[in-house]
């Protein structure tokens, strides 16, 4: 629950910090004090939309700074620790605005994204406004609140899903139904191509030893002439190298005296001897068994001949003809049976079909079983607010195409019927501005009974109301109050009277400045607040008896 908020130059607010307890609080004031400020500011500390306008007049920024105790829900604790934010019991909100009116996010001290501070703050706090009269209106939020009440909202959300992925395979049929003919070319152009590189079979490297083999079988002839040279240059004939180097080795051996020397040179010249005679020996064995293959050159020649036109022909390196080849394969097995073929995408269109039928169902189900409750209930808190004769109805309007839709088989809208024997109509066209103000009121309390966000906000929705409905009011918001915790703004002595903390917000001008002052109230000025409500500016002792009457029943009442 919400234990503190502290907020300093914020709109006419210097410094404003409250300590909040259990139970039901009540924020009065005259119009234009600045009661708004405490509830824009929660507002501000759980995400909401922030501009320069925020920062009180001569101030450099705003800062708020909301704290919550979180011992006793789980939801957000795990929200924390997922987020490595969890620090202790406490869990401390900010928000940091200035004046260009960009702002800054915290949680727990560690600076975080805006979206962040939404996602924790809903589960934190739930701001009923009386401007949810108007999205009371709409289809939309009848159908959120349904599904908030049946507790069904994940699987609200699984349906969209399931309608989202079913109408994109359905979109994907329809463009290939329409352009069936220039798939079915493109399709037919594929299957050749494939085939032609199918035929080709070239392997990865291949078309590299192929050159090289070709080099070699091309330069035969050269190679065995070179190399009959090379022999005879070796050994044979007078002046073969063998030959020469055995002269040269004789006049040496034949020296008249040992030279030390040249011992060195002789056992060279006596080794080279040994390999000129081994390298003609080499030789003259590959010559005589060296042959020419013009058949091998032939084949050679061709298969690359065919390499280098397909790769001509689909304008690439021959070095990328096997890449070409398996990636138009895929494309064709995609096309041709696979994935995206039309037979396939109408047999996922119908098991998608299938999915969202199973999940819109059970929906529907939920929907109708909560919506017979919520009818019985929001009966019953209407007829505590003197519309006995109202009739509230939650009316399931199924889908009559039977396509599947992105909200389930069904639209949601709340009718209503003011009178007996009349027909439930749409609210708008049936409820006048007050009885809207209450049905709102009877369906905000109905709904929050179930809720599980620890801290309900109810800004002025007892706007319209008055006399004994009023009392009838405050027992509701502080029945709420008895289960958790509970803020609302009012006008109304009634409510004010049964609360169980009062914040009472005044503004005065000092020194040609305007400041906003928020103080809590003791018994003592809550009777006063109370009688003020009441009578206005000129209290009289019959309505400060009257006020001190109201708050001891308030009080009494709950007791």
């Amino acid at each position: 629950m919400l234990t503190q908020l502290t907020v300093s130059n914020y709109a006419i607010a210097e410094r404003v910090e409250l300590q909040f307890s259990k139970g039901m609080t009540a924020l009065t004031g005259e119009t234009g004090a600045g009661k708004s400020i405490v509830l824009d500011a929660l507002g501000l500390s759980m995400g909401g939309r922030a501009d320069a306008g925020a920062v009180r007049h001569g101030a450099k920024r705003a800062d708020i700074t909301a704290t919550f105790d979180v011992s006793n829900i789980p939801e957000a604790s795990d929200w924390l620790s997922r987020h490595e934010l969890d620090d202790s019991d406490d869990c401390i909100l900010r928000r940091v605005i200035s004046k260009d009116g960009r702002s800054r996010a915290y949680i727990n001290g560690q600076p975080c994204p805006l979206n962040h501070l939404k996602e924790l703050g809903g589960i934190l706090m739930d701001i009923h406004s009386q401007h949810q009269h108007q999205s009371l209106l709409r289809k939309d939020t009848h159908r959120k609140l349904i599904d908030e009440f049946a507790g069904v909202e994940t699987l609200a959300a699984d349906t969209r899903e399931a309608w989202k992925t079913w109408n994109q395979i359905r979109q994907k049929l329809l463009e290939r139904q329409q352009n069936a003919d220039e798939a079915e070319a493109k399709l037919q152009l594929l299957r050749y191509q494939v085939e032609e590189l199918d035929r080709l079979a070239l392997d990865e490297g291949e078309q590299a030893l192929l050159e090289q083999e070709q080099a070699q079988l091309s330069q035969a002839d050269a190679v065995l002439h070179n190399s009959h040279q090379a022999a005879l240059l070796c050994t044979e004939g007078e002046t073969s190298a063998a030959d020469l180097v055995r002269q040269a080795l004789q006049q040496l051996e034949q020296l008249p005296a040992n030279v030390a020397a040249l011992a060195d040179t002789i056992e060279m010249l006596g080794e080279a001897q040994i390999q000129i005679s081994e390298a003609g020996d080499n030789l003259r064995h590959f010559v005589e068994d060296y042959e020419a293959d013009p058949a091998r050159l032939a084949d050679v020649e061709e298969r690359l001949s065919a390499i280098y036109q397909m790769a001509r022909k689909h304008r690439i390196t021959p070095e990328e003809l096997p890449e070409l080849h398996q990636r138009l394969s895929a494309e064709l097995a995609e096309l041709d049976g696979g994935e995206g073929s039309l037979e396939q995408l109408e047999a996922e269109l119908a098991n998608q079909h299938k999915r969202f039928d199973e999940l819109a169902g059970q929906l529907s189900e939920a929907r109708a079983k909560a919506a017979a409750e919520l009818d019985l209930r929001v009966a019953a808190e209407l007829a505590q607010l003197s519309m006995p004769n109202m009739q509230f109805i939650t009316h399931l309007n199924r889908n009559n195409d039977g396509e599947p839709a992105p909200q389930g088989l069904e639209d949601v809208e709340f009718l209503v019927s003011a009178n007996p024997g009349q027909p439930a109509r749409p609210m708008a066209k049936v409820a006048s501005g007050g009885e809207l103000s209450r049905i709102s009121l009877a369906i905000q309390v109905v709904v929050a009974q179930t809720s599980t966000t620890p801290t309900l906000v109810f800004d002025e929705v007892d706007v319209g109301i008055g006399g004994g409905t009023a009392e009838v009011v405050g027992r509701l918001l502080r029945t709420l109050g008895d289960n958790g915790q509970v803020l609302c703004v009012t006008h109304l002595p009634q409510v004010a009277a049964q609360c169980h903390q009062h914040l009472f917000v005044s503004k005065f001008t000092e020194q040609d400045a305007t400041f906003s002052k928020i103080e809590t109230l003791d018994d003592q000025g809550r009777i006063s607040e109370v009688a003020r409500m009441l009578g206005g500016v000129d209290m009289t002792d019959h309505t400060i008896a009257h006020a001190r009457e109201m708050f001891s029943k308030g009080q009494a009442t709950h007791h």
